[in-house]
């Protein structure tokens, strides 16, 4: 089957409560049932967004991951809407800050392990390192995944868009602080692929951090096309996958890369 081309997008940010699972999910649940009643079809959760950053309980929360994505799955294929997010998955004797697609049929279509652990609060202590970046063919196109801090590495982005990506989806809770950093990276992954960015991040506050939200969909020129602000809530806007393949004949960019003097 041949991937929808036109379709509605969704990013989803709240105040995620440390531990709180069910009170998490319902306001997950909630607002996916809104975004389907907007008849969208894709949807990009927070970074961690059953447990936040509970990173003393990292391995009991891990336990109902398997339950939660069979929630997500069944919702999925109910609604015909893809969902992403990121999760604490247990395996190898270490806990991996992962994030899953669940495709619109409700299969979970892949997984990928964040890659860079954000020392600043100490992710690396608590989490695995991932060994692999990962771009997947949806039903709704091919798609590269992302979270959080990966945003800051554009060796990261180069490698999906050379892998074929037409979109990077995000799973963050990146903090107010660098809210700006957010924003123009965002913007500059889009430009620099050629390729729409739907980046999910959180809102309210966790111990000494603040989170902005300013969930946002950029299109493949760089124009912000939803904007969720600072509160819970959502953003919607349409994607038209055609305008990837116009912006890279517009600017031929992958035709004109000179990876004889840089490599990849």
């Amino acid at each position: 089957m041949e991937p929808q081309k036109i379709f509605k997008a969704g990013v989803v940010q709240f105040d995620i409560i440390n531990g709180q699972i069910e009170t998490n999910m319902e306001l997950v649940f909630a607002t996916l049932g809104d975004l389907a009643s907007q008849n969208v079809r894709l949807a990009v959760l927070p970074e961690l967004f059953s447990c936040g950053f509970d990173n003393r309980h990292l391995k009991a929360h891990s336990r109902h991951t398997a339950s939660i994505l069979e929630r997500l799955s069944g919702f999925a294929r109910a609604h015909g809407m893809a969902i992403a997010g990121s999760l604490p998955e247990s395996a190898n004797g270490q806990v991996y800050n992962t994030m899953y697609f669940v495709d619109t049929n409700g299969s979970v279509r892949e997984t990928y392990r964040k890659l860079h652990l954000f020392r600043l609060t100490n992710e690396h202590l608590f989490y695995g390192a991932g060994d692999k970046a990962v771009t997947i063919d949806t039903s709704l196109g091919r798609m590269g995944l992302m979270i959080c801090y990966d945003l800051r590495f554009p060796e990261l982005a180069r490698k999906l868009f050379l892998a074929g990506a037409e979109m990077i989806l995000v799973s963050a809770q990146w903090p107010s602080p660098r809210k700006h950093h957010w924003h123009h990276l965002a913007v500059a992954r889009a430009i620099e692929s050629q390729l729409y960015m739907v980046c999910a991040n959180r809102t309210g506050t966790d111990e000494s951090l603040a989170f902005p939200g300013m969930s946002m969909i950029v299109d493949p020129l760089g124009e912000i096309i939803a904007d969720a602000g600072a509160f819970n809530g959502t953003a919607v806007a349409p994607i038209e996958m055609e305008r990837v393949a116009q912006a890279r004949q517009m600017i031929p960019c992958l035709t004109d890369r000179r990876a004889d003097i840089y490599g990849q």
